[in-house]
């Protein structure tokens, strides 16, 4: 079964309606969907429930989608990188469900072995908990956190073939893998499509049955998120710590 559709348009073709869960595969801005994402921008669609790591920058990563109002709530684990997206919550546009990022993608696993959700001693004990399901294991309380599946799941991978099988470079793979087994629809752009069998089986990272359609992207920007703490140009700290390391006077 050949799974490319020709451009990025048509590979979300019948998948966007107001109101849809969307996971986008991600981490800052490493492994992210750009061309699929520019479409969503394009279509319109509002109200979104947001699945992704983090909401990337303003210009850049999932974080294009709040730019032009299109998300209603934000699961995800980190919020730092874009000032928008704190705006946007402080002042109640945006809901944000913040999840430790090791149960964040746990509990996407869990929605795709189709598991109801599991305990963690993560957060049991913090005001998250109000109100929740815990349980004592050893001794030690354990928050219930429940599973999390989308309506369509964006994500990005290296190379792929026809039939959706996909492998990803590098530290790109991110949360890709395990976001694919938890969408009704997945959808998978690569950088390029290769022919049936051109791909090592024992490479394989995400197997072609987990991914609906396949696309290869039409133009990558592939910015980098630089943490400036200090101006480059204002040294004399970096200086006097230097000085203190080397035991020279200050």
């Amino acid at each position: 079964m050949n799974k490319i559709r020709p451009d990025s348009s048509s590979a979300l073709e019948g998948a966007l309606r107001d109101g849809m869960s969307l996971m986008v595969g991600g981490f800052g801005l490493c492994g992210v969907p750009e061309n699929l994402l520019r479409r969503i921008v394009a279509s319109g669609v509002k109200d979104l429930v947001l699945l992704s790591n983090n909401m990337g920058t303003e210009d850049a990563g999932a974080g294009v989608l709040l730019k032009t109002g299109q998300v209603r709530k934000v699961i995800a684990s980190f919020a730092g990188g874009n000032k928008l997206f704190e705006r946007l919550v402080l002042d109640g546009v945006v809901e944000w469900e913040m999840v430790p990022q090791g149960t964040f993608f746990e509990r996407i696993r869990a929605g795709g072995a189709g598991i109801a959700g599991f305990y963690t001693p993560s957060g049991a004990t913090t005001a998250i908990a109000s109100g929740r399901e815990i349980r004592d294991f050893d001794g030690r309380p354990h928050l219930f956190e429940p599973a999390l599946r989308a309506d369509v799941a964006l994500i990005k991978a290296f190379r792929g073939d026809p039939l959706g099988n996909l492998v990803y470079r590098k530290t790109a793979r991110n949360g890709n893998p395990v976001m694919a087994t938890a969408a009704d629809l997945v959808i998978a752009e690569v950088e390029e499509i290769v022919g049936p069998g051109d791909l090592d089986p024992d490479q394989v990272h995400t197997p072609g049955i987990y991914v609906d359609r396949i696309v290869r992207g039409e133009r990558y920007d592939k910015p980098v998120e630089f943490k400036t703490c200090q101006s480059r140009h204002d040294s004399s700290r970096q200086d006097a710590f230097s000085a203190s390391l080397s035991g020279s006077p200050g």
